[in-house]
């Protein structure tokens, strides 16, 4: 086929033990699942689309190519901007998306001639049609959200699927019910559930010709009667999938029951906590801590694995925090957990109580990937916080801890058990450096973050405003689009 012109799309490098080679030079997650929904955007009778994943392959610059996009996060969105930085020296037009440049698109544009904020389906059009013209520029936004109706299916033939453990994604809605402080999901997508036709999604499974599923919702039991019409679609496909979901919901037996029957081997849930009281401070009222072992027994009667997912350095956390979060995972045998290190990423609620309360230290984005301190914890010492998060991560994956925890009576899996366990075991402490992992201080950033969506709830909005000014007229509101599904 002869193509008119080429885009490169890159996925720059993020060295996490989630996206780095470890083993057979295979990544446990494959992070370009945007980009192949952006290139199926694009017509594939006028453009090659060329897909560059930094992770386990490198970038060539001298490339001829008419366009290159970047999407980046903000624990690499630096390394994006030197790699945008080289093409831009080789006179190729560069235009940047994904969740960092979307609250912060004017930093972003002095490495790019453009920035896509928000999702990109309501405007690539137009993007298409400026790059034609040679006009790609500025800051491209759309005026409403996708109803996910008709999304075109994800380019997955562009992905390097041998070097990945799990590369089939499919995203079933966007947005969440839960305004948990320090998520991005509230002013990126809305507290509002959008939801894709049941018909799309088999259609979309069936075109990946992938039976290892990851659900790629922010909660896929928002919405049980939701969850329940997807499950029944799921029965009888030989499906396996795993899925991020709420505790609260998690504890309904008909969900669970329906979902060990459409091929469930595994759900990650964010407990993040073990106080009520910190829960409650980050509006994360859906846990009760009172009922996580119950929950994670409940689960494992279904022969579906728990990956508990635990923030340390929340206001309130005290030094006792870890070894009783500790103990609690390996007494209730968590079949894996995920510790991570509070992270007030830019443009989230908890970003901005915390600027206003001048409390954040660093501004390296390098450092923003919940594996390092960037801020002044208050209740422990940074020194305090370091140590209890590398001790949890070290007592969790002992060989005695892992032996207690081991799935010995057959109801799970047990190669999909030690195959995670051993990623985490070896990938999931980034650095042991005090000097690497307490970040240094560092100026102010030039640029004030601004949400994509404006926040609902009243003193959020008012939080938000007050830092941002003038600069929130003009955001998406999240009212903005029909609801297409009275499950809101």
């Amino acid at each position: 086929m002869a193509y008119t012109r080429r885009i490169l799309l890159i996925n720059p490098r993020a060295d996490t033990f989630a996206t780095r080679p470890m083993f057979f030079g295979k990544a446990l997650y494959s992070p370009v699942t945007g980009l192949l929904a952006v290139a199926a955007l694009i017509p594939e009778n006028e453009y090659e689309i060329i897909l560059i994943d930094e992770n386990i392959e490198s970038i060539d610059f001298d490339l001829k190519v008419d366009m290159v996009g970047i999407s980046a996060m903000t624990s690499y969105v630096q390394r994006g901007y030197e790699v945008a930085d080289e093409f831009r020296k080789r006179g190729v037009p560069v235009i940047m998306g994904g969740v960092h440049v979307s609250y912060l698109p004017q930093e972003a544009l002095k490495h790019a001639d453009a920035v896509v904020v928000g999702e990109a389906e309501m405007i690539m059009d137009k993007i298409l049609d400026d790059l034609k013209q040679g006009q790609l520029k500025g800051v491209y936004k759309g005026k409403v959200l996708h109803s996910m109706i008709g999304l075109p299916k994800p380019r997955q033939g562009l992905l390097k699927s041998n070097r990945y453990i799990n590369k089939g994604f499919i995203q079933t809605s966007r947005g969440c019910h839960h305004g948990c402080t320090f998520c991005a999901e509230p002013t990126m997508y809305g507290l509002r559930f959008r939801y894709r036709p049941i018909e799309d999604l088999i259609a979309e499974i069936e075109h990946l010709q992938e039976r290892v599923i990851l659900l790629n919702d922010a909660d896929f039991f928002g919405t049980p009667k939701r969850a329940i019409e997807v499950m029944k679609a799921f029965k009888g496909r030989g499906l396996q999938w795993q899925a991020a979901v709420n505790s609260r919901d998690a504890n309904d037996e008909r969900l669970l029951e329906l979902a060990a029957e459409s091929g469930c081997f595994m759900l990650s849930i964010g407990f993040e906590s073990v106080s009520k009281t910190t829960l409650r401070n980050v509006h994360k009222c859906q846990n009760n801590p009172d009922d996580y072992a119950a929950l994670v027994e409940k689960l494992h009667k279904y022969g579906i694995m728990v990956l508990g997912l635990f923030i340390y350095g929340f206001e309130g956390d005290e030094p006792s925090v870890f070894e009783e979060t500790l103990k609690f995972n390996i007494d209730a045998k968590f079949d894996m957990c995920g510790y991570s290190l509070l992270t007030p990423y830019p443009g989230t609620i908890n970003w901005f109580e915390m600027m206003r309360r001048k409390q954040i230290v660093s501004f390296d984005w390098d450092k923003y990937d919940q594996s390092h301190i960037v801020f002044k914890p208050t209740g422990l010492s940074s020194d305090q916080l370091y140590q209890g998060y590398l001790d949890a991560y070290d007592g969790f994956y002992t060989a005695s801890s892992m032996m207690k925890r081991f799935p010995w009576d057959g109801s799970r899996n047990r190669l999909n058990w030690t195959i995670y366990n051993a990623f985490f075991r070896k990938g999931g402490i980034v650095t042991r450096d005090k000097e690497q992992l307490v970040a240094r201080p560092t100026s102010e950033p030039e640029f004030i973050a601004v949400p994509p969506i404006v926040p609902q709830k009243a003193a959020w909005r008012e939080l938000v405003m007050n830092a941002t000014g003038s600069q929130i007229e003009g955001i998406v509101e999240s009212e903005a689009l029909e609801p297409i599904s009275a499950e809101t």
